[in-house]
């Protein structure tokens, strides 16, 4: 139930909320598109060659960094681009390092170019690795949540790139959560690598938005602004999803995981398995504790996760492979999961210091512990996002979701 008070607040806030939770769930379920309906920035050629011309390039990217089935590195070396070196997100330049593993700098044995991890320690370019460099172009295949780090990566870069006057283009790519707009809004005492902005956990944008949006709202450290260029999609659909061609880390394997991926996330600060060591992660949760062994599963050491949480243990929970969140999307991150393993395991070290670093705040841990109701939690949202959405219409290069 909708609270109205004779406070002009309450009743504006009303008002969007209406918009928010009835608005949203009328929507139809987001088609799942193929990633060849579209053309991907990277596939532009004419669009970027004429600015890498006589340039040193450096090339932040991944495995999902391809053109048809070719890196974008190897692509652009055959096209005589000069490039000096390759800067790896999270997980490194192969896509082959487990979540949160050390990812070390390296020497593409294919190319024998160097690359540079930017992750650990080395999060931001730094002065010596640019000065080579006169471009730095970015492109890895997003999934749209706040506290996936690839938009942290790229916005690190982005500052590095306007302190040392160099130039930043981003090769844009479709957001496969990017229908829909939901989760509490980022507080600034949780900002981190997991979010460096005030934005929602679920932003509706692609990375050439959002890349536009954080350099021209003043949100680079000290409000600097990079030399940027977005070279945006053709055909690109923000009502659809899309089956993307390479799993953007390693596990996150398929539609179903990037689907389930903003809801399940938040289990990362928990005492929840998510199924890393099988072959099924972020589409299933469970704990050796549980007390219906309708479904388990048991985490075993394999090629992406060499040590998984509750390794040789049984875990029982859920299966959400088939579940109707993934098949008729409603358009809204899935709390009731997060409330029923709190509930059903009753632990008071459910929670780890980790987890407001993925909420971006102190208050959804405390609604969930304190039995909030789901409806209610998504009230304390609503300001923020209103404000949020005002800001992110300014930078939207395709037309909105209906």
């Amino acid at each position: 139930m909708f609270l109205y008070g004779k406070n002009t607040k309450i009743i504006r806030l009303t008002g969007l909320l209406l918009f928010l939770f009835i608005g949203i769930r009328a929507q139809k379920k987001p088609e799942i598109k193929e990633f060849t309906s579209l053309t991907c920035g990277n596939a532009q050629f004419e669009k970027y060659l004429p600015k890498l011309k006589n340039k040193r390039v450096a090339i932040i990217t991944n495995i999902t960094g391809v053109i048809g089935n070719t890196s974008i590195v190897d692509t652009l070396l055959k096209l005589n681009v000069n490039i000096k070196k390759i800067f790896g997100p999270e997980h490194g330049f192969r896509s082959n390092i487990d979540a949160g593993e050390k990812v070390g700098s390296n020497i593409d044995s294919k190319t024998g170019l160097p690359v540079i991890s930017l992750y650990g320690s080395n999060k931001k370019p730094t002065k010596e690795q640019l000065a080579d460099v006169d471009v730095v172009i970015y492109d890895i295949q997003d999934i749209g949540v706040r506290f996936y780090t690839y938009i942290s990566t790229m916005c690190y870069a982005m500052e590095a790139c306007a302190e040392n006057k160099k130039e930043f283009i981003v090769l844009d790519r479709p957001n496969p959560n990017g229908f829909y707009i939901d989760g509490p809004v980022m507080k600034n005492e949780f900002k981190g690598f997991l979010g460096l902005h005030n934005v929602p956990l679920v932003y509706g944008m692609t990375c050439g938005e959002y890349a536009q949006m954080a350099n021209n709202e003043g949100w680079l450290t000290t409000k600097v602004k990079c030399k940027l260029t977005v070279i945006s999609l053709k055909n690109y659909n923000r009502n659809c999803t899309y089956n993307l061609p390479v799993a953007p880390s390693p596990n996150i394997p398929n539609i179903q995981a990037v689907l389930l991926y903003p809801s399940l996330g938040l289990f990362e600060g928990t005492i929840i398995s998510l199924g890393r060591g099988t072959d099924f992660p972020f589409q299933v949760i469970g704990h050796p504790d549980y007390n219906d062994s309708s479904f388990c599963f048991i985490p075993k050491e394999n090629k992406v996760s060499k040590n998984p949480k509750y390794i040789n243990k049984q875990c029982c929970g859920l299966d959400l492979r088939t579940n109707n969140y993934i098949f008729a999307h409603p358009h809204q991150i899935n709390l009731q999961w997060l409330r029923l393993m709190f509930l059903k395991l009753n632990k008071e070290d459910f929670f780890d210091k980790n987890f407001n670093y993925h909420a971006g705040n102190a208050d959804l841990q405390l609604q969930i512990k304190s039995r909030m109701t789901i409806e209610d939690i998504r009230k304390t949202w609503a300001h923020d996002t209103e404000q949020f959405l005002k800001i992110r219409k300014k930078y939207l290069l395709y037309p909105d979701f209906n």
